[in-house]
């Protein structure tokens, strides 16, 4: 019993001096970004991420609810084109907004969660020319509580895995 006990305070100790060294040192402003090449011209890519509703067509993030509601503002493909969504608790509830457009070249926008957390983040998606191809960089930025930090090994992971599956969409729209 008594190695028993030792080994679940080793345990016990290695935990708490990651998440204290995690909470310490790792710094509170995340930036996550992926890439993608797609075969076709920045201008067929564009018209997949110039507006809210054609990023919502290839976003992630609304397969987690199939009864999400996403109500629209603005004008479409200009500043100030937004919409706020609303989800079960995986989707959650919040809105996005483009903040900044350059036609066939960068959208950036400011996304704010209601829930299950008030935060706030911005976001943008780069299209630059390689050769007949267009690479797609897409980017958030957000800070972090101290009290996250422990879990951005897995929150990375999860990040990555979105954007990985919303880029592999954009691709598959774009090169109809």
């Amino acid at each position: 019993m008594k190695k028993f006990l030792k080994i679940l305070g080793a345990i016990l100790a290695v935990i708490v001096i990651y998440c204290a060294v995690m909470m310490l040192v790792v710094d509170s402003k995340v930036h996550n970004e992926q890439s993608i090449l797609i075969n076709a011209p920045k201008e067929k890519v564009w018209q997949n991420v110039n507006s809210m509703r054609a990023f919502n067509t290839w976003n992630p993030w609304m397969k987690f609810d199939p009864n999400i509601v996403v109500t629209y503002k603005g004008t479409p493909g200009e500043v100030g084109d937004g919409y706020h969504w609303k989800g079960n608790a995986d989707a959650g509830e919040g809105e996005e907004e483009i903040t900044a457009l350059v036609p066939n070249d960068s959208v950036s926008t400011k996304m704010h969660f209601i829930r299950p957390m008030d935060d706030t983040a911005t976001s943008n998606l780069r299209l630059t020319t390689e050769g007949s191809a267009t690479k797609a960089t897409w980017s958030i930025d957000y800070d972090i509580q101290p009290y996250f930090k422990p879990m951005m090994p897995l929150m990375n992971s999860q990040m990555n895995k979105s954007f990985s599956q919303g880029l592999g969409k954009l691709k598959e729209l774009s090169e109809k």
